[in-house]
């Protein structure tokens, strides 16, 4: 009898096997071993700071401020962490590491920001990396504003209170730190160039004074007030 050959499609073949990491062309030895999630998952539950402005700081400002619609009340859009690194273009290490700190302070993959002008005077070109940011919303932006208030802050030396004049007149405000030495997921020994950067909270108030209030309910520490303590 004659031998057929058994004929297989294109989609029958076996999917190949991913090549290891770091055995390839064009390996890049200074990469990071950190592992960053590009696509991060919802957490499961509700922050407790969601469930507290839902149930305490909603109520006591639409009392405060005679709003007769709970959709009035202001909350919270967004949390924006940015690094800026005018080093990183001579560099990239630091850039590297910085990002590897963001990561671990958000729990979320950061963007690495490029320069848009170019500017002789820093030896800057167009498209260099300056810098990296992430954008917290929903459950890890609550989750992020817990640890800072409560964890971060206190480990600030000679803490006497955030600035009550970092509002931008349209209920956003940002802070600067100085050292990312703060958070608790940053291993001392593993840091090699200390840095600072900037956190900017996006509300939806349209006046500071709301925007103030709501801060305060979620116990922003403001300087010259003693801090509402959140249940």
């Amino acid at each position: 009898m004659a031998e057929t050959k058994q004929e297989t499609s294109p989609e029958a073949k076996p999917p190949k096997a991913p090549r290891a990491e770091g055995k390839g062309k064009g390996k890049d030895k200074g990469s990071s071993t950190l592992v960053l999630d590009p696509a991060p998952k919802p957490v499961d539950g509700v922050p407790r700071l969601k469930t507290y402005f839902d149930q305490t700081i909603r109520p006591k400002l639409m009392k405060e401020f005679g709003l007769t619609n709970r959709h009035q009340v202001p909350h919270l859009v967004k949390i924006v962490l940015n690094v800026g690194l005018g080093e990183a273009n001579k560099n990239p290490k630091l850039l590297d590491a910085a990002i590897e700190e963001l990561a671990l302070i958000s729990g979320q993959k950061p963007v690495t920001r490029r320069a848009k002008k170019a500017i002789a005077n820093f030896g800057l070109r167009a498209g260099m990396p300056v810098g990296a940011s992430v954008t917290l919303r929903n459950a890890r932006m609550y989750e992020f504003l817990d640890r800072f208030v409560n964890v971060a802050l206190p480990r600030v030396r000679d803490f006497r209170g955030l600035p009550n004049k970092c509002f931008d007149g349209r209920g956003n405000l940002t802070v600067g730190i100085k050292e990312q030495l703060i958070f608790p997921e940053i291993d001392f020994d593993k840091v090699e160039n200390i840095h600072g950067m900037d956190i900017t909270v996006v509300t939806t108030a349209d006046r500071d004074d709301l925007a103030f209030a709501l801060m305060r309910e979620f116990g922003w520490p403001f300087r010259g007030e003693l801090p509402v303590k959140v249940a």
